[in-house]
């Protein structure tokens, strides 16, 4: 007779609440058992699982994936209500469904589906489709049902938090009606505040970009009303404007030559009742140490955050060797680099045109399609975000060889062989207009550094998946080697990678000046698994243990409940949160930037005090907005002693001589011909290489709103008034960029009297436009003499990094400065030409 299975176990029905017991009674577990890290984590979090917010950090590869799906089914068996397990983008969802289809747990990507309504599925999704003005969950003020739900995971949660933002920033692109009407309501406004930027935006520079001051945009909501409204239902807008139509007068437009950008203090994730008010939310992520934003965007509880669930040992980290090959030796090329991955794709190893070695996959983590385009003539593949699904399937299944991968740091798993061998060459930079205008406010604050350091990490994880991985990590260009080697940098990552780049740091010293032979050795070191790098590498890892709390600013908090409060209608209550913070500041970029902040908010309620604060901000931030009564450009006054004033920028910079060496090098690479997305980078750069050489520098134009790109202080009676055209890619210097140097000479003539001034134009090209006529006395700096202006300052970094700390002594910076030809009498004589005319 055959058994009646329901029979059996029919009085011990109750279902598993805890996750690693609802892993043990799978039927078709992949593994016998769960990882022990993954053990520590489900067990912690199953203890704090009444925490409304819980993080929780392992490092990459640590099976976080596996983590959450047993957190939602435990939160499902409990009856607390509905999971939702939300991903960055689509490709990563279907990577957790797959995920647990393997461990048999039961998914949906439909929120209609009856299985994920009683609470029987987990829905697996994107946080596209949860968060936005038409979402099936409901949104507050549309007569869609509410769905309540007992808990949400976000699974990589610092990714997805920049779908988040999108999805409240309303976009106006160029070609649509408001943003002309836009325009023509705030020209006057924005001339005021920066009359090149004004024109840069009217002649299609899409660099350039402008902040509609606050006062003006408040003050005109009834017509920024009367122009946005009638487009609510339009494609550009229906998904963005019921989360923000009712908070306009709060938020940030900024606007570029392509589009008007709208954007909220914080996030309104209330208006998402269905994330606001579930009653479980948790985040995995990755082993980053600040999790501020979680509180600006998703109104996570601080106290929460700052309890992170981990492992109890940080050691479950693939084996890696992380490699700067410009650190080991500045002379190094980067193209140099890209041949050396070549023949390690080929099996290569040795260069010698024999293929005699197992041939490696090598995956290249580069920003942007133009960054890509250096790799082209080595790579087997290049992949877009659209078609990395076929990419990575492709590099598991077997060997490749050479595969570029284009803005994708993070979300990609590269599991043993799909990648041994991982190169990162650069960073993405922001490229919506709000964030590239706080960056360049910010810029040399901690908190962009903070992000990009992060990012680096999250790249540099692609290739370790599991504690028995391992993988060459090699950073290509000078910014990344200052990442690895600068000591506020290397402290930003997480305990495990820090651990791990100091051990790279070691072998890196032995073969610190080597060419790249030595470099080739140290990779196959770790390749072949040799067994003293191998007992390095564990040792290393033995006692890291995880940071016991995460670090979430104040400042983060402060922004958010000043946003609560002002939302509600308490401007003045918000204005005051932020001071209490503002006061504690120690970083004067970002106190500038919240005094900014502040002084918005108490414009609704006191004006006449809001532009006095815009006066204080000024202070501690030149680069934030600029009162309505203009500000009055200082004096640039000429150091008393180049060589001294450069050793003492110097050694306030630079703590050795590799990093002097590596930090001017990345500074010289800011300055990129061709790329007018790198302009407002070329600016600083030159702001910077002006102190790097011991002259008094700054930005006028960014100062001020008005004035050259960079003025220097050549001496206490001649500047050197300096237009910056890196990005243009004509053969001649045209009538209008002309006309704008001979008006900044003439600002500098008005605003320092009695000063000789010199007229600078950095352009690619030394030859006038017919239409246009030299400024008297001009220089130009072209992209040949550049160059050897680069080698100039490269040469004196080198020179004075030789030595028990040559930077810090004024003298021998002295005679660098004559022998380089870089003292403020001979520079523009030296690396600067006279203008030539068209005829001649």
């Amino acid at each position: 007779m055959p058994l009646d299975w329901s029979r059996v176990g029919a009085g011990n029905v109750s279902p598993l609440l805890r996750p690693r017991e609802i892993y043990a009674a799978l039927p078709h577990r992949p593994w016998p058992y769960l990882r022990h890290e993954q053990g520590e984590v489900l067990e912690r979090w199953f203890d704090r699982r009444s925490d409304r917010d819980v993080v929780i950090k392992q490092n990459t590869g640590g099976g976080k994936t596996v983590v959450g799906l047993l957190i939602a089914q435990s939160t499902l068996n409990e009856g607390v209500g509905k999971a939702v397990y939300l991903a960055p983008d689509t490709y990563l969802a279907r990577q957790v469904r797959t995920e647990a289809d393997r461990l048999g747990l039961v998914t949906t990507d439909d929120a209609r589906d009856l299985a994920f309504r009683r609470g029987r599925a987990i829905l697996v999704t994107t946080f596209h489709k949860l968060i936005n003005g038409m979402s099936v969950f409901g949104v507050v003020g549309d007569d869609r049902e509410k769905i309540d739900l007992g808990i949400v995971v976000v699974d990589d949660a610092h990714a997805a938090l920049a779908t988040a933002e999108g999805q409240f920033r309303l976009t106006i692109p160029a070609d649509h009606e408001a943003y002309d009407e836009l325009l023509e309501e705030f020209a006057e406004d924005m001339k005021a505040q920066s009359p090149k930027a004004w024109a840069d935006v009217c002649t299609d520079d899409y660099t350039a970009t402008i902040r509609i001051p606050f006062w003006s945009w408040a003050d005109r909501q009834d017509e920024v009303m009367a122009i946005l409204h009638p487009h609510a239902k339009e494609d550009e807008f229906k998904f963005v404007w019921p989360l923000i139509g009712d908070i306009l007068p709060l938020c940030a437009a900024t606007v570029t030559s392509r589009s008007v950008e709208m954007r909220p203090p914080c996030l309104p994730i209330a208006m998402i009742p269905a994330f606001h008010e579930a009653a479980r939310r948790v985040y995995l992520t990755a082993t980053l140490a600040d999790d501020s934003v979680l509180v600006t965007d998703l109104d996570a509880d601080p106290a929460m955050l700052r309890r992170p669930v981990t492992p109890g040992s940080a050691s479950d980290l693939g084996d890696r060797m992380i490699l700067a090959p410009i650190g080991l030796n500045p002379e190094l090329d980067d193209e140099a680099v890209r041949v050396m991955a070549r023949q390690f794709a080929d099996g290569d190893r040795d260069g010698d045109n024999v293929a005699e070695d197992e041939p490696v996959n090598v995956v290249v983590l580069v920003p942007s399609k133009k960054a890509a385009a250096a790799w082209r003539p080595y790579a087997d593949r290049v992949h877009l975000v659209g078609d990395l699904e076929t990419g990575v399937a492709e590099l598991k299944a077997g060997h490749v060889g050479l595969v570029v991968l284009v803005n994708k740091y993070d979300g990609v798993d590269l599991p043993g062989d799909a990648c041994r061998l991982l190169i990162l060459d650069g960073v993405p930079r922001p490229m919506d207009a709000a964030e590239r205008r706080e960056a360049g406010v910010l810029r040399g604050s901690g908190t962009p550094l903070t992000r990009q350091i992060q990012r680096i990490e999250q790249g540099m994880g692609r290739g370790v998946r599991d504690s028995e991985d391992h993988c060459v990590v090699l950073l290509l260009g000078s910014e990344l080697a200052v990442a690895i080697h600068e000591p506020r940098q290397r402290g930003l990552l997480s305990p495990a990678t820090r651990a791990q780049v100091e051990l790279s740091h070691q072998i890196a010293q032995q073969i610190e000046g080597e060419g790249l032979d030595a470099v080739r050795s140290a990779i196959s070191a770790c390749l072949d698994r040799k067994p003293q790098w191998l007992t390095l590498s564990r040792r290393a890892l033995a006692d890291i243990r995880y940071a016991e709390s995460s670090v979430v600013r104040p400042e983060a908090i402060a922004a958010r409940e000043a946003f609560d409060l002002a939302v509600t209608g308490q401007l003045r209550g918000a204005a005051d949160q932020m001071q209490r913070t503002i006061t504690e500041l120690q970083d004067k970029a970002v106190r500038g930037l919240l005094t900014e902040q502040r002084a918005a908010y108490l414009h609704q309620v006191d004006a006449a005090s809001a532009q006095r604060m815009l006066t204080r901000a000024l202070a501690d931030n030149p680069f934030v907005l600029r009162p309505a009564a203009g500000v009055t450009p200082t004096q640039l006054k000429a150091a008393a002693a180049q060589a001294a004033a450069a050793a003492e920028f110097l050694t306030a910079e630079y703590k050795d001589g590799m990093a002097l060496v590596l930090g001017v090098r990345a500074l010289l690479d800011e300055i990129v011909w061709g790329d007018e997305d790198r302009t407002d980078d070329a600016e600083a750069a030159w702001e910077r290489l002006g102190l790097h050489l011991g002259l008094a520098s700054t930005r006028p134009e960014k100062r001020y709103g008005t004035g050259p790109d960079n003025l220097w202080a050549l001496s206490s009676s001649c500047h050197a008034v300096i237009e910056l055209k890196t990005g243009c890619s004509t053969d001649t210097i045209s009538k209008s960029d002309l006309d704008q140097l001979g008006g900044s000479a003439r600002w500098a003539e008005r605003t320092h009297s009695g000063a000789d001034q010199v007229p600078v134009m950095v352009h690619p090209s030394d030859t006038i436009h017919d239409k246009g006529v030299a400024v008297l006395g001009m220089r130009v700096v072209t992209e040949q003499t550049w160059e050897r202006l680069k080698q100039a300052v490269r040469g004196f970094a080198v020179a004075l990094a030789d030595g028990q700390g040559r930077w810090k002594d004024e003298i021998a910076v002295a005679e660098q400065l004559a022998y380089t030809k870089l003292t403020a009498g001979n520079f523009f004589q030296t690396y600067a030409v006279t203008p030539r005319s068209t005829a001649g």
